[in-house]
């Protein structure tokens, strides 16, 4: 036995011996490569992503254009094109539905013209549906609750028609116009996450509304720049309910339709500092003059927003006089999104210092007469 361990120990002996040597034969793995802080590192340097629309004169869907076709340039600079999506590629979409105050008794026309754009989608294209309520809460007193207008995703992302169907149903009204509030959910709910590659410049808001706010806890500024940073190219269908508003205006105060404290406030901050004009904020203390003034004041001021949103992301508003006209504008939009071209490129300018850079894009090869609508520019981030 004593024999047989001895054996045991001689061959071990050997086989470690045999490990080492071949060890020392093997050179050791080389060393991570040293990144000094001057290097550009592509990991860091944000994708931008530019939708762009383009159109003949006489408003058709130029289709058969190709990376080399364009040029982007930032701040002047030329800068390399690494992503292209071309005009038949799919889409995603946040489906914005006012059905507040101003529009809730034709809420069954809005849920058709809503029908119409998802019923406009093609295969792989997916949307999200995002529309107003009415909330409670326990009010102060004992056994009395109080309501307020809420924005909600009454669903998110989905490429499935039957999904999108039901949740149309289940789309109700409020009694306020969070419409500044609506825009942060869809920024920080439904376009929370980055687009997946396939998605990449090809996302889009689409919000029927008259773009007049009355009960948002979030300001117009606010809202706005959170749509900017997720690059989404903005399209509203732009309803007007301005007669019908102003109609209920006038009158006694205590049957009329009254402003917000809110859109009081609003119409006030629209004149400098150093104007002197009395800020009343008490409805039934307002003429029938300054109520019609401040109406068409918040309208404009709405419609202004609107058209800067579109334009600055390479979106388009279309303006509606009813929901009847929404139906045909839905599918319109439906056809401008599904046709659109997309590019990507790294910023040359690799700072992280929040200043926003101007973005031009150009097309060779274009007709007469077309029209070009991309994303405007960005602010950059900030580390």
């Amino acid at each position: 036995m004593s024999r047989i361990r001895g054996v045991i120990f001689e061959i071990l002996a050997v086989c470690f011996l045999a490990v080492n040597v071949f060890a020392q034969d093997v050179p050791p793995p080389p060393l991570p490569p040293i990144i000094e802080d001057n290097e550009e590192v592509r990991i860091d340097t944000q994708l931008v992503d530019v939708p762009i629309s383009v159109t003949d004169k006489e408003g058709k869907p130029i289709l058969d254009l190709k990376r080399e076709n364009f040029a982007v340039f930032e701040d002047g600079k030329k800068q390399e094109i690494v992503n292209f999506f071309a005009a038949d590629e799919a889409f995603e979409a946040a489906l914005l539905l006012d059905t507040s105050g101003s529009t809730r008794a034709e809420l069954r026309l809005i849920k058709r013209a809503a029908q119409l754009f998802i019923d406009s989608l093609r295969e792989g294209d997916r949307v999200a549906i995002i529309s107003f309520n009415t909330a409670t809460a326990e009010g102060s007193v004992v056994g009395r609750s109080t309501s307020f207008p809420v924005a909600e995703v009454v669903t998110g992302l989905t490429s499935e028609r039957s999904v999108l169907s039901a949740a149309l149903d289940k789309v109700g009204t409020s009694n306020g116009t969070p419409y500044y509030d609506s825009l942060l959910k869809v920024a920080g709910d439904v376009f929370r996450n980055p687009a997946s590659e396939r998605f990449r410049g090809r996302r889009a808001l689409v919000a029927l509304t008259d773009g007049v706010d009355s009960t948002s806890d979030a300001g117009f500024e606010e809202a706005s720049e959170e749509i900017a940073k997720t690059g989404i190219a903005t399209y509203f269908v732009h309803l007007d309910t301005q007669q019908d508003f102003e109609d209920g205006l006038l009158g006694d105060c205590y049957s009329s339709t009254q402003f917000s404290k809110a859109q009081l406030r609003r119409y006030y901050n629209l004149f400098p500092k150093e104007f002197k004009i009395e800020r009343v904020l008490d409805f039934c203390k307002l003429g029938d003059f300054e109520r019609l003034d401040i109406s068409k004041r918040l309208y404009s001021l709405a419609a202004d927003q609107m058209a800067g949103m579109a334009k600055a992301s390479g979106g388009k508003v279309f303006p509606v006089a009813d929901l009847r006209e929404a139906r045909l504008a839905f599918r319109n939009v439906a056809s401008e999104i599904g046709t659109s071209y997309s590019i990507g490129y790294y910023s040359t300018n690799t700072e992280f210092d929040g200043t926003y850079r101007k973005i031009r894009v150009e097309i060779k090869g274009l007709p007469a007469g077309s029209i070009l609508r991309a994303r405007e520019g960005y602010t950059a981030p900030v580390k």
